[in-house]
């Protein structure tokens, strides 16, 4: 068969078609949905409310409290996760001693399914029983309230989150590290450049793309925690850690309220893609400079 061969269309086009049903009528579903008001318990028919339900939820004082939430826990998370990774990764592109040990290292907690990792930093994180509080009381420090008070409780969530998916951050600016060009490092050196200016004036700038890449897949996936808050504190105490698809998860599969949740599903949708797109504003200048 060659490549203008027309027979090929009878193995592309049902396996196309089949991928866009699959992928596109849930969507279709999810949306009539979300225009619906309909709720399994107690048992109400479904009908039309129009935006009634997108109405309803911007009006919730609860949905601004998640979303702000989950705005604080994305961005400081990434935040951290960058700098910490960007730094490990120029370590181990220096060939520092060990290195594919500290590589092997650095990718187990990403290796962990989340809702172990959540689990175990319940345990270690436990107020009154937890194996770091007593090590701080034997040494003469009061227990701290790491998932029972909200700011600690913030605190710890992001700090599970930091741990456990900088390694894939890692992963990337390494990769994309170890493509940069030695000539031009060679270049800077004859001219006596310092390593901070070699940092700042060459790796940096080719590196913004993939940063830009990686910064945008882990603001997204950020968005979506939802197993770490919801083993760590049960979007508690009282709904302070709460986070948007935890309160998605509590309106569908809790209250059955299916109309509600859809149209909080699609509000979230809306709200991650206004901050893709603004985030890929803003730095579509610096990108187009240093293409």
């Amino acid at each position: 068969m060659t490549r203008n061969d027309p027979v090929k269309h009878f193995f592309i086009w049902p396996a196309l078609l089949i991928v866009l049903v699959i992928s596109i009528f849930p969507l279709i579903y999810s949306l009539t949905t979300s225009f619906m008001s309909l709720r399994l318990v107690p048992p109400i028919p479904a009908h039309f409310v129009g935006f009634g339900n997108y109405a309803e939820l911007l009006q919730n004082p609860r949905f601004w409290n998640v979303a702000w939430t989950t705005t604080i826990i994305a961005f400081i998370a990434v935040t951290l996760q960058y700098v910490i990774g960007f730094s490990v990764a120029l370590a181990l592109n220096r060939r520092v001693p060990g290195e594919g040990l500290f590589r092997v290292s650095f990718l187990v907690p990403m290796l962990v399914a989340p809702v172990a990792v959540a689990l175990i930093a319940r345990q270690i994180l436990n107020p009154t029983m937890g194996p770091l509080n007593e090590l701080m009381t034997a040494f003469g420090f009061p227990n701290l309230p790491f998932l029972t008070q909200t700011r600690w409780a913030i605190g710890a969530i992001i700090s599970v989150e930091v741990w456990q998916w900088t390694p894939f951050v890692i992963l990337m600016l390494l990769a994309g590290l170890q493509t940069l060009p030695d000539d031009v490092y060679e270049a800077a050196a004859l001219e006596n450049a310092s390593p901070w200016q070699q940092f700042w004036g060459i790796t940096f700038p080719m590196m913004l793309p993939i940063s830009v890449a990686v910064v945008f897949i882990r603001l997204i996936e950020s968005y979506k925690i939802i197993d770490t808050v919801f083993v760590m504190t049960g979007g508690g105490p009282g709904i302070s850690t709460e986070t948007l698809t935890l309160f998605a998860y509590q309106e569908g599969f809790k209250k059955f309220n299916l109309g509600y949740t859809s149209a909080l599903s699609f509000l979230f949708l809306i709200v991650i893609t206004v901050i893709g797109l603004v985030y890929l504003a803003i730095l579509k200048p610096y990108l187009e400079k240093h293409k």
